[in-house]
Parts: C-alpha cells; structure tokens; sequence
C-alpha cells in the first residue's frame, strides 16, 4: 500500500440536510476490518453512522488497483442521540467492541467541528494520507477554496505546500490534506 492516498469520499447516512444540529455525534470502535458491517448493519436498523474513507493503493496477485479503506481505521461516527434502547440496538451490530464513554447515558461525543472538518476534507476529494496524531504544532486556518475556514495544524514539508493535519481529539487520530502555505493563517 503507498503512503500517499487520495481522499475519495464517504460512506455517510447523516448528509441528507435532514439532521438536527443539537444531535451529539458519537465514536464506535469496530474490530479490525470490521467498519463497513457495522455501519451497514445500523443504516439497515435505521441510524446516522458515518464512515469516512480514504482510496489507496494496493497490490495484490501482482496487479496495482485502488482500494477505499477507512480514513480513521477500527473507528466510525454515530450522529443520533441515544437513549437506552437504542444504545443497546447499537451494541447488537457484529464487529462493534464499544460505544466510546462510561456508560449509556454518558457517552463521549465528537464536536460538530470535527465532524464538519473531515466532511469538507472528504468533499473537496484532495490527496490526503493518514497520519499520527499531533498534539503540539501550529493551529492555522485556511483562507479560501474547498477547505475555507477549516482549521487544523500545519506541517510543513516544502516551499509552499504542507499538510494541514485534522485531528479527532476523542480517537487521537489524524489525517493529513497538503494544502498550499500561502492560505493558511493562524487560527
């Protein structure tokens, strides 16, 4: 699989416009490549998960082909507010290991821009590959194109073009979209 991957979009049921802004979003840890069974299995019992995908890559029987491959790997998003009931309808999906939080009523939840972030990294479809998590570097926040106004951390790595590392505080993961320097400013 090569380093570099292109960002292709977005397995989301919860796009539809439809969705109330108040609805806190939730991480679901799956088994390993277990993402896509258990986002199908909740779309199938009628909630809003959210899997963002990265397409990379891959060889395979000597052939070089592009395969999609989650962008936060053994993770996926929940956007509905979960009560007992359908917090138990979600612990039934095969693959899923947990709901992230202390119990039922105190699950730990994604800010909207996080969410809003990633969405705008999926629909502008830039070249992107993952990336470790950073805790310390420069905020900045993009001036104009596809990803106006999102905010991440820079890192630079030539003349005019870096990353812009997006990062999901919850999971400690991140992923990387290069972008040109000169639209960044601090956040």
């Amino acid at each position: 699989m090569s380093e570099t991957a292109l960002l292709t979009g977005a397995t989301d049921a919860g796009t539809d416009g439809n969705e109330s802004p108040g609805t806190p979003w939730h991480v679901l840890w799956t088994r390993s490549h277990y993402e896509q069974l258990v986002y199908e299995q909740l779309i199938a019992k009628a909630f809003h998960p959210f899997l963002p995908t990265i397409e990379v890559w891959s060889r395979r029987g000597g052939l070089r082909h592009r395969i999609h491959i989650p962008m936060f790997p053994g993770y996926l998003f929940l956007h509905d507010a979960l009560d007992k009931y359908s917090d138990v309808e979600v612990r039934k999906a095969r693959g899923l290991v947990s709901i992230l939080g202390e119990r039922w009523d105190q699950r730990a939840v994604v800010p909207e821009e996080e969410i809003e972030a990633i969405r705008r990294v999926v629909s502008a479809r830039l070249p992107a590959l993952l990336h470790p998590y950073l805790k310390e570097g420069q905020r900045v926040r993009i001036l104009r194109g596809p990803m106006a106004d999102v905010e991440g951390i820079l890192v630079r790595t030539k003349p005019n073009k870096g990353l812009l590392v997006l990062s999901v505080e919850l999971l400690q993961r991140s992923v990387a979209v290069e972008v040109d320097c000169t639209l960044a400013v601090p956040a």
